[in-house]
């Protein structure tokens, strides 16, 4: 009898790993994007390459007025976006929500922003940051 319920329980393990729900990578996010609502003078632009590590930056003429690294980064099966380059180290927002053309990651501990959305909407990666 103890036999068959280890079993049991052995079977109900490997079910439950392979029930295990796959992180699902923003691959979206992937080309060469340009800011369209920027302030007169600057243009930004934020480049994702395949590996999901990206560049976001801001130009005023010919000069970089802003920079900062961007990836997408997987802890203990949890999806973080990584900001590098704005502060001394750098910054992670969990993914609170996602689809297959969006997703939320949040830092409630970040000064600003606390909240950050990126969504793909008419060819057109959009985002927004909130306090």
């Amino acid at each position: 009898m103890k036999l068959l319920l280890f079993s049991c329980c052995f079977l109900c393990l490997i079910s439950c790993q392979q029930e295990k729900k796959k992180v699902q990578r923003p691959t979206f996010l992937i080309g060469n994007w340009v800011r369209i609502n920027d302030k007169e003078g600057s243009i930004t632009y934020e480049t994702w390459h395949r590996n999901l590590k990206g560049l976001g930056y801001t130009l005023k003429e010919k000069d970089t007025t802003f920079k900062e690294i961007l990836s997408i980064v997987t802890i203990k099966d949890t999806l973080f976006l990584k900001v590098e380059g704005l502060n001394e180290n750098p910054i992670l927002f969990k993914f609170t929500q996602q689809s297959a053309t969006s997703f939320v990651c949040e830092n409630s501990k970040n000064e600003f922003p606390k909240k950050i959305k990126y969504y793909l909407e008419n060819n057109q990666i959009k985002g927004n940051c909130f306090c």
